[in-house]
């Protein structure tokens, strides 16, 4: 038994250290951590686990957009996340919901970047919870854009 419980302790302990700013925390029902129970990820992090770009118009800026950044899909395949309820939250401590099953390939983008730029605070960053809003018409939604969270700072992940 003990065996079964120091393995399992092992692989919570799975991610690197943040080296440099943590732009991201991640809480609740996750199997992969590297601080007290929660993951924390800088930049380099977010970008090892894979870089994904898109362009897509927006209903809060002109023109289409190029955003790059990791997939949703992506970030909670490597959390060990499969099912249950994201609450994400902005610095500003805005917060909504968000079904784990919505975190699908060619869906929704934790975005890093917009037109080739690093997103400042003011210009909705560092992070950013975007969607391919021109790829289906269930994107372009009051519930979608709701879920699009700008200044990203935290995931809860809860399980059903």
């Amino acid at each position: 038994m003990c065996m079964a419980l120091c393995s399992g302790s092992a692989a919570a302990e799975t991610l690197p250290q943040p080296e440099g700013q943590v732009l991201l925390t991640i809480t609740g029902a996750i199997e992969s951590t590297n601080h007290d129970g929660s993951a924390e990820f800088d930049l380099a992090m977010l970008r090892q686990i894979g870089v994904t770009a898109f362009e897509t118009a927006t209903i809060w800026n002109d023109g289409r957009q190029r955003f790059e950044g990791v997939t949703l899909a992506a970030l909670l395949a490597e959390l060990g996340v499969r099912d249950g309820t994201l609450n994400a939250q902005a610095v500003n401590n805005y917060s909504i919901e968000i079904p784990v099953d919505e975190a699908v390939p060619g869906g929704p983008l934790i975005a890093w970047s917009r037109n080739g730029k690093s997103m400042s605070l003011r210009d909705k960053g560092p992070l950013w919870l975007v969607y391919p809003y021109d790829t289906d018409p269930a994107y372009q939604s009051e519930v979608t854009f709701a879920r699009s969270v700008w200044q990203l700072n935290r995931i809860d992940v809860q399980r059903p």
